[in-house]
């Protein structure tokens, strides 16, 4: 899933929209063997409220993040055939590593020598320094 950077948001919003950030919410607070879409779908629509996001959406972002390694699933037999259970691929920590290093190679390719300078410009000394420790 290509992720698209909105500068002007704050937090996960820079790079999803509120029912991708509530679903990942979920799945990293679940303390069990997965959830499925179903039980998603239904929470994340109880906290949007008025804003109430499909079901396929649910799906089509819980199978993306699987894709980038985010979530994990298992796969489990149910009455209609077989059913996702979606889990922590990586916490919330690792996922925002991911979008970072994910934006840096993109601008690296791109933009290399400036992206270096934007970087060294950003970054003071103590800042550097704390990064390392």
């Amino acid at each position: 899933m290509p992720l698209v950077i909105d500068p002007t948001k704050n937090g996960f919003e820079k790079v999803l929209r509120e029912y991708q950030i509530e679903s990942l919410k979920l799945i990293w607070a679940h303390k069990g063997d997965g959830m499925t879409s179903r039980e998603v779908y239904l929470a994340v629509n109880e906290v949007l409220g008025s804003k109430s996001v499909s079901r396929a959406s649910i799906i089509n972002f819980l199978n993306a993040m699987c894709d980038e390694g985010v979530l994990a699933f298992e796969e489990e037999t149910c009455k209609g055939g077989m059913r996702r259970k979606y889990s922590t691929g990586l916490d919330e920590s690792g996922f925002k590593v991911h979008i970072a290093e994910m934006v840096l190679k993109s601008l690296v390719v791109d933009f290399p020598n400036e992206t270096v300078s934007a970087i060294k410009n950003s970054l003071n000394g103590d800042q550097l320094s704390s990064l390392h420790d």
